[in-house]
Formats: C-alpha cells, structure tokens, sequence
C-alpha cells in the first residue's frame, strides 16, 4: 500500500510540475505540446539527473549547483529523436527545462 500511495505522490508531483511549467512557458509556447509530452520530457530531465554526475556534485559556497541547461537540451531532443517521438527545437525545449528547474527551486525556498 505504501508503494502505492507512493506512486500517487509521484503522478502528483508532475501533474504539478506540469502545470508549473505550462504557465512558465511563452505565450506562442502554450498549448503546443501535448500532456503526454510534457511527461515524456519531464521523464527525460529525470533520466538526465539520474545518469549524468549532477546530483554527485558538491554545490558551491551559496548552496547552489552549476547545471548546463544546454546538455540537458541536447539530451532531450536526441532521445525523442531516437525514441521516434518527433524533432523539437532546441529552444523550445530549453523553455520547459528551464520551468522545470524554476519549479524544483521555488520547493525549495517554501
């Protein structure tokens, strides 16, 4: 039952996330992606901090992380790419990496 209830969290903490980042993106921006992609790429940017040595990193003096929003981009578009899941503009992109980390840091300072 724990698990359960751990995976309702989850689905909950992107559904959030998701609608965090919808209203983050530009005007010309909302309304082009679909649910099913904003969880695609949200999967991706999980896949990218779990893979990559980001979360080994010492944060520096203020507490912070440097996090190259560019790789997590290039990330993105090649896995969706090779999933078969379509080409996307790296700008775009970048619009929803950087509401997803806008999110995670606004948790952070509640």
């Amino acid at each position: 039952m724990a698990q359960e209830d751990d995976f309702l969290q989850s689905d909950l903490d992107d559904e959030k996330t998701i609608e965090y980042i919808k209203n983050y993106l530009p005007q010309e921006l909302k309304g082009k992606f679909s649910d099913d992609e904003f969880y695609y790429f949200l999967d991706l940017i999980y896949d990218y901090y779990g893979n990559s040595d980001l979360l080994d990193e010492a944060p520096d003096e203020d507490g912070y992380v440097d996090v190259d929003l560019e790789k997590i981009v290039d990330y993105i578009v090649k896995e969706a790419r090779k999933d078969n899941m379509g080409e996307y503009d790296p700008e775009e992109i970048l619009f929803i990496v950087q509401g997803e980390l806008e999110y995670a840091e606004s948790l952070e300072n509640e």
